[in-house]
């Protein structure tokens, strides 16, 4: 009897396992994507986008000369003309148009297109062949570099069209799918996952990129990106490659911001974004001990532009800002699209921190200049005598008129001539730099730094903000103990 319930016991164990494998297995399988009805429904939508350039090639002769003494109005110079040109030299040729592919997809049916900058850029002609073979000449409508986002229109009506999404909505981990022209295969579908979000790229500081492991690759530029309700979450913008293939890092324009784009391009015909008027660094670990901050975090200003929005609100060179208008900012590269998105001539307010306390200002947007100055040239500073003071490795003097014009400061500072081993050059302070502030102290003199330098409590991290001919930056300075 014993043996017999052992028995039904383990009988028993071995039929709920049983019963488990089979309710997980139905449950893990559900847990896969379905691509099929996706594409089915969206495909018709997604355009294929070729432009074409036209090149004239050099004729590589030389212009042919009459003989000496020979009238160039006579026979022979007119028989010249007439088969080398007008100049006696062989005429331009015609060259071969330059083409290139891309992606698109339908925001409307009365053919409005939405694509990449870069896949029109410079295009004289731009074609749109639709998934049914139908091409279209399409005009742009207008282009916006800053975001990569351009508009076209087709002469067609009753086209089909893709559903927008919400990319806040996107969790990383989710499911993704690309629809594009990889290499020009029309219609290639390619999956993955959203792997980050508000990812900002070194050349791009208006687009907060959602990056994915869907393979991309040239020809995908322009072509959406799906989530698993078939909507349109974000525009295949880059890749990141060291081979021109893909290599498992995309990255796709937010859907919300390409039709922020879109509409005022719709409207009239160019893009406006909000202006703050800073230029900003990233926290580091070593600066937000400096701040007594118990983490990094922010955005550090190292120097605020004359007459700008921020100039008119009180910001300060040194200050971080914490958040703009209620939304944090965890990085410095987070900035320029929240206040690019901004409403210009709207007040908003900022959270900073100045000198470790925290401060509201409420700053004007003003509108973002269109065209930006390329800064100031390079500059060699010129050779010196190494002053006696120099603090951590640091050689001073006085800023020469030459270089204080070059670089646009206004007063104050000093160059450092020479640095040798030491806390400055563990820093990353180099010869030619023209050291501006520490800490919230600005410096005027070689001789006023003295006394500056002279109070800083040892064992700690300074911050210094030094001029270079890329602009001001804020490094971290260990003061010895």
């Amino acid at each position: 009897m014993k043996i017999t319930c052992q028995r039904l016991q383990v009988s028993g164990l071995i039929l709920l396992l049983s019963l488990c494998l089979m309710v997980a297995s139905p449950v893990y399988a559900r847990g896969l994507p379905e691509f099929v009805p996706l594409v089915e429904a969206n495909s018709a939508a997604v355009v294929n986008i070729s432009t074409s350039r036209a090149a004239e090639l050099p004729s590589g002769h030389p212009p042919l000369q009459l003989p000496e003494g020979m009238p160039e109005d006579g026979p022979f110079g007119d028989l010249l003309r007439r088969f080398f040109g007008e100049r006696g030299g062989v005429p331009p040729r015609r060259g071969f148009d330059s083409t290139s592919l891309g992606s698109g997809f339908i925001i409307s049916a009365d053919g409005y297109v939405v694509t990449n900058h870069h896949v029109i850029q410079g295009a004289d002609e731009i074609e749109v062949r639709l998934s049914d073979r139908r091409t279209f000449s399409a005009e742009l409508v207008g282009s916006d570099p800053r975001t990569d986002v351009a508009l076209l229109r087709i002469q067609a009506s009753d086209l089909p069209t893709l559903t927008l999404g919400d990319s806040e909505r996107l969790r990383v981990g989710e499911w993704v799918l690309a629809i594009g022209s990889p290499f020009g295969f029309d219609h290639s579908v390619t999956a993955g996952i959203v792997s980050a979000k508000g990812r900002n790229l070194p050349s791009e500081s208006y687009v907060p990129f959602i990056q994915t492991d869907v393979a991309i690759n040239p020809g995908n530029s322009g072509g959406p990106l799906f989530n698993m309700n078939g909507e349109v979450v974000g525009i295949n913008s880059q890749i990141y490659s060291r081979t021109g293939g893909f290599m498992g890092l995309s990255f796709a324009i937010p859907i919300e911001v390409a039709m922020d784009v879109v509409e005022q391009l719709r409207d009239k015909g160019y893009v406006s974004r909000g202006w703050l008027g800073v230029i900003i660094q990233e926290v580091t670990r070593e600066l937000a001990d400096s701040f007594a901050m118990e983490r990094p975090t922010g955005a550090l200003v190292s120097r605020v532009l004359p007459d700008s929005p921020a100039h008119a609100a009180g910001l300060r060179t040194g200050d971080v800002i914490l958040s703009f208008n209620g939304t944090e900012v965890p990085r410095s590269s987070a900035l320029p699209p929240i206040v690019g998105r901004a409403p210009i001539d709207r007040p908003a307010q900022l959270d900073i921190l100045r000198d470790g306390k925290p401060m509201t200002l409420t700053v004007v947007i003003g509108e973002l200049p269109t065209e930006t100055d390329a800064g100031p040239a390079r500059a060699r500073p010129p050779a010196a005598e190494p002053a006696r003071f120099k603090p951590f490795g640091m050689h001073l003097e006085s800023v020469p008129d030459e270089l204080r014009s070059r670089l646009e400061l206004a007063e104050g500072g000093v160059l450092i001539t020479q640095v040798d081993a030491g806390p400055a050059q563990r820093a990353g302070i180099r010869r030619g730099d023209v050291l501006l502030m520490i800490n919230s102290h600005a410096i005027q003199s070689p001789e006023q730094m003295r006394e500056v330098v002279e109070a800083l409590p040892a064992g700690r991290t300074a911050r210094v903000l030094v001029q270079r001919p890329q602009g001001p930056i804020w490094l971290p300075l260990e003061i010895p103990k």
